[in-house]
């Protein structure tokens, strides 16, 4: 690799963590609830896809969001073993059980052939599942904390390494593997390695039990990529996509601010 194309590389990975750091700072003021939505937004996949657009045709693109719907059914999974666990357990237990489980979920669809239809299929039964059980984790008080310098950087070094693997293997493998690698929960791992130390298990849990609801839109969202870049070519597609997620999580937003009482939500002081 050349030098023009370690720049280009280097400005790919510097830009992907802005938007990491961008987002982590307004998840820090927001709560579970809108902390859920941030998470949910296409922080990871996006700048994957985009930059994967530069380098691939629209066919390449169209399989892998075949993939990466897939493997969105298993994100709720993650979300669910790691809400249910973290309410007891420390953070050690609670996400490796939880990265366990994607990771051998993920080991086993590798092969399959995804389809449509069996993208479809699989996210219906799994979020069937997964968003009644996790509706007993969505609630927890959001206590103050103090930052750490790490903090920010740390989430930005994880979403930059999943994005830095999935352009370095999208060349070696097929669609449906970069699909895999472009939606894997990295942006939820980083955000639970920052929480739950600091905030506790339940609210960290809180956040990932919420993130649920948010995941069904990306998941409806990524069959917009689908059909999009297949029709109107890459550069089209991928910005019906993300408009599309950003346009869920806001109406859900909207829709949970109807439900909630006009006072603000219950901080609890930690150190």
């Amino acid at each position: 690799m050349g030098d023009p194309q370690l720049l280009v590389f280097a400005v790919k990975i510097v830009l992907t963590a802005a938007i990491v750091v961008a987002a982590a700072t307004a998840t820090e003021r927001a709560g579970p609830l809108l902390g859920a939505l941030i998470v949910t937004l296409p922080i990871g996949a996006g700048p994957s896809y985009v930059f994967l657009a530069l380098q691939h045709d629209s066919a390449f693109i169209g399989a892998s969001a075949l993939g990466s719907l897939a493997v969105n059914a298993l994100n709720g999974v993650f979300a669910l073993v790691y809400a249910a666990l973290a309410q007891r357990r420390g953070l050690f237990v609670s996400l490796a059980s939880a990265l366990a489980v994607w990771v051998v979920l993920a080991a086993a669809m590798r092969p399959v052939e995804w389809t449509l239809a069996r993208g479809i299929l699989l996210n219906v039964a799994v979020y069937a599942v997964c968003l009644p059980g996790a509706a007993r984790f969505r609630h927890a008080a959001m206590p103050i904390y103090r930052r750490r310098w790490y903090d920010a950087p740390l989430r930005a070094l994880l979403v930059s390494a999943i994005v830095a693997a999935v352009l370095a293997l999208s060349t070696r493998v097929g669609p449906t593997t970069t699909g895999i690698l472009a939606t894997a929960p990295m942006v939820m791992t980083s955000m639970t390695l920052i929480l739950h130390p600091r905030v506790g298990g339940k609210v960290s849990a809180a956040v990932m039990a919420n993130g649920l609801t948010g995941l069904v839109g990306f998941g409806v969202s990524l069959l917009v990529l689908h059909a999009a870049v297949l029709a109107f070519g890459n550069a089209a597609g991928l910005a019906l996509w993300i408009l599309f997620s950003m346009g869920w999580n806001l109406c859900l937003w909207a829709l949970w601010r109807r439900r909630l009482p006009l006072r603000g939500p219950v901080r609890q002081p930690r150190d």
